[in-house]
């Protein structure tokens, strides 16, 4: 191997299958993003980010009592000395921790322009400024008296906690979301003064059962109010199972105006919810008139949320238009709950609440036993100095003749057999005499000795105090709970904002809006062109009067319809297609394409207009003969893409599409050929190919009407007179049959009418 050969020796090189290379450094991705980033530890309720944000800021004495600092000094700080990551991610995860509708109990005070519930984006960390909030005192509580473990940053230079000491359930009270590989983690927020009844009722009963604990904490407590409108049952189901869901809606009330008006005014919309998205989205549902009832809506908000909805008529009732509203927009949503938490900041798992619970108060526990042990080390080494300083006041003129003629005073005080009280001697620990050595000439005036023996006292006392704590499992839980209590009464519901917000009622069933309900009934005049353009002039017009048209157009269909009414075009594809009537563009202009207002496709064309009533039946027939009779309501469709009501082969249209009126069925071919049956020989359906109505050798069929037999079959002649056969014995058959020549005088376009 030449010097310059920079190729590695074929004894440090190894060979291993790739599926196994990549799946081993996926698993340690995985598992980094899982245990480091992603999901909250179930201790602290905190993901490692905003756990640092926290000890940065605390670190920087942001006390909640103390001044404020730039924001981008604080996410610089936790960047270069804990979180190597990106300042914006870091500010934006503290931006979110100011933010009072975000975060049930907020852990940073935030100054300046942190966002708003509208979606807007908080300014610039330059501009912004803040110190840590109440709440986060409480969780980082007893950081300095060994409450939790310490490991090194990233860059072993410092040190930082691996969870906090968390004197309230936080991943509860706060919530948490977050993607990490292969799991997910969505928790809703609580209410802290029901989180801290819960968990004296587990230290009270640990065998307490789910159901007696959600009568404690019956739901979550979001941060912008709202209802929750989902059941009891399924609440406990999501609790006992840690997934789930809970229906939520915004809270709205009805302000009347006076003389019979009144609207609908939205003072909570639902958590996570951006107002201006909900706003464009009320919007929406007006222009397309997916909910015909609303016809305005304004955001009149200001520091607190005013959404304004009028309604486009008296008549319909409020519960019913926010019936509609819930069902078709944001006002109401579901908000998934699936408690993926880290246990002991190693496993993910997820847990019930009661599990969740669990995991905090052992934590506490384990926190309650590490503050005592570290105060009785302190307490261990105050009493050790405090007994120098007694054996030196006892001593004290030995004591200044050694201080002031020993070249080495400290091994000297410790080389002598001090007299202490009731004849006892004791030598001098080296943390004693350093002490002694230490002490300040002031403090040695008369009084001291009496002082210091009154703090020996009281040391030794808190002493067999902490020992009897820590020797009882009782005591503890006594202890946790006594804590707890004071968080209770620091932010529970009698401190400012910490009552109840999310209020919880029976969803109920909407019933089904009416369409009169929603729109002001009134007579049109539909008009379709031949080259498809459509319009509704207002009232009842003549059928036959002149109306303008685009050049080389002309009028095609005419009906009177009602405002309210479901205008169906039945389409030589054999689809039917609904418009409403409220709908349709008005008579002033030429109208509107109909290809725009329905998926019509361009070969295909409109065969038919209607207006089905209510029992009404029809009947429906292809050009090749085959047909059957379908009830007016199948014919209307809910989409713009139509409802396949007739079945036909390749080139066949639509052909006969007729209000039945009667007991028997005439048809004619194109070869001028009419058949007579009875019309109970065709079968109803809602759609399909349906029967063969006549026999042709060739051509198909033209027309076909229904009528009464008793009174004969009228048809008018080339003159325009209305002629009636009453005898029809001789074109009366079975159906399919080929049928006989029409009678003398039939029109030559073999149509009825």
């Amino acid at each position: 191997m030449s010097e310059n050969d920079d190729t590695p020796p074929l004894s440090q090189t190894s060979s291993e299958p790739l599926s196994r290379a990549i799946g081993e450094r996926y698993l340690t991705y995985a598992l980094s993003t899982i245990m480091h980033r992603a999901l909250p530890d179930a201790r602290d309720g905190l993901k490692p980010v905003h756990r640092r944000i926290l000890f940065a800021m605390r670190e920087l004495k942001l006390s909640p009592t103390g001044g404020f600092r730039k924001s981008a000094k604080i996410s610089g700080d936790v960047m270069g000395n804990y979180h190597p990551h990106g300042d914006a991610a870091i500010y934006d995860a503290m931006a979110r921790l100011a933010q009072d509708f975000a975060m049930r109990y907020p852990l940073v005070d935030g100054q300046g322009n942190f966002g708003n519930i509208d979606g807007d984006n908080p300014a610039a960390s330059r501009y912004t400024e803040a110190r840590l909030a109440h709440p986060s005192e409480a969780l980082l509580d007893g950081l300095a008296e060994n409450a939790v473990d310490f490991r090194p940053n990233y860059d072993g230079t410092l040190e930082e906690p691996v969870v906090l000491p968390a004197a309230f359930p936080n991943l509860l009270a706060n919530g948490a979301s977050g993607i990490a590989v292969g799991m997910a983690t969505n928790i809703p927020p609580h209410n802290l003064d029901e989180l801290v009844e819960g968990c004296l009722a587990m230290i009270a009963d640990p065998g307490l059962s789910d159901e007696a604990l959600v009568t404690l904490i019956p739901g979550p407590d979001f941060p912008t109010g709202g209802i929750i409108v989902e059941p009891p049952e399924s609440i406990l189901e999501t609790y006992r199972t840690g997934r789930g869901a809970f229906r939520l809606r915004a809270r709205w009330s009805v302000e009347d105006l006076g003389r019979g008006q009144w609207q609908i005014v939205v003072t909570e919309i639902p958590y996570q919810v951006q107002k201006s998205k909900l706003i464009e989205r009320l919007a929406e549902l007006i222009q397309t008139k997916k909910v015909p009832a609303l016809a305005d809506v304004r955001d009149e908000s200001a520091d607190d949320v005013r959404i304004v909805l009028e309604p486009r008529a008296r008549t319909v009732e409020p519960e019913q238009l926010m019936g509609m509203l819930f069902r078709n927009s944001d006002l109401e949503l579901r908000f998934s709950m699936n408690m993926n938490v880290l246990i002991d900041g190693r496993v993910p798992k997820v847990c019930s609440l009661k599990e969740v619970l669990r995991a905090f108060l052992d934590h506490r526990r384990e926190v309650l036993c590490r503050r005592s042990g570290h105060r009785l080390d302190k307490i261990a080494h105050r009493l050790e100095v405090l007994g120098g300083y007694i054996v030196a006041y006892l001593n004290l003129d030995r004591v200044i003749e050694i201080i002031r003629t020993e070249d080495e005073p400290k091994p000297a005080l410790m080389a002598e057999n001090w007299a202490v009280t009731d004849g006892e001697a004791a030598f001098l620990t080296e943390v004693q005499a350093e002490a002694i050595l230490n002490m300040r000439l002031r403090s040695l005036r008369k009084l001291e000795e009496m002082e210091l023996r009154a703090e020996r006292d009281a040391l030794m006392k808190e002493r067999a105090g902490l020992e009897a704590l820590l020797a009882s499992e009782k005591a503890q839980w006594k202890k946790i709970g006594s804590e707890l209590r004071e968080v209770q009464k620091q932010f529970g519901k009698s401190a400012p904002g910490g009552a109840r917000r999310s209020t919880f009622a029976e969803a109920g069933e909407v019933a089904e809006v009416p369409i009169e309900a929603m729109i002001e009934r009134e007579a049109i005049t539909v008009i379709l062109s031949k080259m498809g353009w459509i319009r509704a002039m207002k009232g009842h017009n003549a059928l036959d009067a002149e109306i303008k048209f685009k050049d080389g157009d002309g009028p095609m269909f005419a009906l009177h319809a009602e405002t309210t009414d479901r205008i169906v075009l039945m389409g030589g594809n054999g689809r039917a297609y609904t418009l409403l009537g409220a709908n349709l563009p008005g008579g002033r202009g030429m109208g509107e394409p109909v290809r725009l207002m329905v998926d019509l496709p361009n070969e295909a064309e409109v065969t038919h207009i209607l207006v089905p009533k209510a029992g009404e039946k029809y009947l429906l027939a292809s050009s090749d003969g085959d047909g059957f009779v379908v009830p007016g309501e199948e014919l209307v469709a809910q989409t713009r893409a139509g409802k396949q009501v007739l079945n036909m082969r390749e080139g066949a249209r639509t052909q006969v599409c007729r209000v039945i009126a009667g007991d028997h069925v005439a048809c004619v071919g194109e070869n001028r050929k009419m058949l007579v049956f009875a019309l109970e020989e065709l079968p109803e359906m809602a759609r399909g190919k349906g029967v063969r109505l006549q026999k042709y050798k060739d051509g198909g069929l033209v027309d076909a009407i229904t009528f009464a037999l008793a009174e004969g079959l009228s048809w008018k002649d080339p003159a325009g007179r209305t002629r009636t056969e009453a005898d029809l014995g001789e074109w009366l058959a079975k159906r399919a049959s080929a049928g006989r020549m029409a009678p003398r005088g039939f029109p030559r376009d073999n149509r009825f009418t």
